[in-house]
């Protein structure tokens, strides 16, 4: 006879596993009911992500020129650094996430309904924020900040059910809601320190990229040098240098949040650099320049340490202006990095080839571009304006590209 689940002999364990069964019976379900877009984090939060960049952008730049006012509660300034950071660049966080956490726990990727309501969630708080100074910025706030929790919370489920080594991955998210909080706290006048929310949103990506980076750019790096036979030192997975540089990284951006003017604070953050610029070193990345979706990963890592040092030199009293280093580490690693990466995650989760077509390289010569003209108006190294315009132009550009080139695959089904 059967085992009754209902009988009270019956265990908690079989009781469990038959509820654990039909969760995985349903997510197939859904899996196979939802339509490719919806079939994967990637796919919504890398489009999305990618056309709020280009669509944000554009606002910024019509309300800088004076061609436009913004709807926002925020000023135009506070709008276009926080949807930068807590809008095109936590989509593409939570695109990453979605996908990396069932090739961490061995789960069932998060699809469907479920995956359909997350990027809603997103998607109307980037609406509410933009048109809050009509309906307020209380429900921006509510909808802004619960999608990060919301985030937090679905990672978290999934990875502490797998008891999987990436929650300190997750507990970056809640930090980043936590910073997403404080930013919307200094915005209205709640906290005297205008840029705390925005220094810390900023620290916690470094931190994600040095730690995400820290994995998938040496180990990339190592396979392609295996696969083409590159002779010498490999690059070697993350050891105790790394976690070295990760910990003096980490307490440098913990007290640049803190004490953004101290000489402590800039004194952590050249150490940091330096520190990051010989972790980059070690991985060799100029003998991947045959092959852009490999390289593109060091260049991307090699504005963290550019960043870092100009901001170190900055705080220090150097003749370099702090939106230099800023930008060094959001327009160059964050842009860069997330161009990498997804462009290959574009790839790969759909079963094609990882190579670069001339899209691909377009794209990734754009960001560069952008990055490198953004960082160098501010230090005079063109001129000003113009920088900016030609800056703008490359970076949305680059995003543009990806949306045109990428939108066959994120829409399509697997080959």
């Amino acid at each position: 006879m059967p085992p009754n689940p209902s009988h009270p002999e019956m265990s908690a364990e079989h009781g469990t596993k038959t509820r654990g069964e039909e969760m995985l019976a349903l997510r197939k379900a859904r899996m196979a009911a939802a339509p490719p877009f919806l079939k994967g984090g990637f796919r919504p939060f890398f489009f999305g992500g990618a056309a709020w960049a280009v669509g944000a952008l554009l606002l910024w730049l019509l309300a800088f020129l004076g061609a436009a006012e913004l709807p926002s509660a925020f000023d135009a300034l506070s709008w276009h650094r926080h949807e930068m950071l807590f809008g095109f660049v936590g989509a593409v966080v939570a695109g990453f996430l979605l996908t990396a956490i069932p090739n961490w726990t061995g789960r069932l990727p998060i699809a469907g309904a479920p995956l359909a309501a997350l990027a809603g969630l997103w998607l109307a708080a980037r609406a509410a924020l933009l048109c809050s100074g009509e309906i307020g910025i209380g429900i921006a706030a509510t909808l802004d900040i619960g999608f990060y929790l919301t985030l937090a919370f679905v990672a978290a489920r999934e990875v502490l059910a797998a008891k999987n080594r990436n929650l300190p991955i997750v507990m970056l998210v809640l930090l980043f809601a936590i910073a997403n909080a404080v930013d919307y706290a200094a915005v209205t006048g709640a906290i005297a320190d205008s840029e705390a929310g925005f220094r810390g949103g900023i620290g916690l990506i470094v931190l994600m990229i040095s730690l995400i980076g820290g994995r998938i750019v040496p180990s990339f790096t190592r396979n392609w040098m295996n696969k083409h036979g590159i002779e010498g030192r490999l690059p070697e997975q993350p050891g105790r240098f790394d976690i070295l540089t990760l910990a003096m990284t980490a307490l440098a951006v913990a007290t640049w949040v803190l004490m953004p003017e101290s000489s402590v604070t800039g004194a952590a953050l050249a150490l940091a650099g330096l520190f990051q610029a010989v972790r980059l070193w070690r991985w060799r990345g100029w003998r991947t320049l045959r092959d852009p979706l490999v390289m593109i990963l060091h260049i991307g890592y090699a504005w963290i340490p550019a960043g870092l040092l100009l901001l170190a030199s900055s705080i220090l009293g150097a003749a370099i202006p702090r939106t230099a280093a800023i930008h060094a580490l959001t327009a160059g690693a964050m842009a860069t990095m997330i161009l990498a990466v997804m462009t290959r995650a574009s790839l790969g989760h759909t079963g094609r080839e990882l190579k670069a077509n001339p899209a691909t390289v377009a794209i990734f010569v754009l960001v560069t571009l952008g990055a490198i003209l953004r960082v160098g108006a501010p230090l005079r190294l063109v001129d000003y304006r113009a920088g900016l315009e030609l800056a703008g132009a490359c970076w949305g550009a680059a995003f543009l590209l990806f949306l045109v080139a990428y939108a066959r695959v994120l829409f399509g089904s697997r080959r």
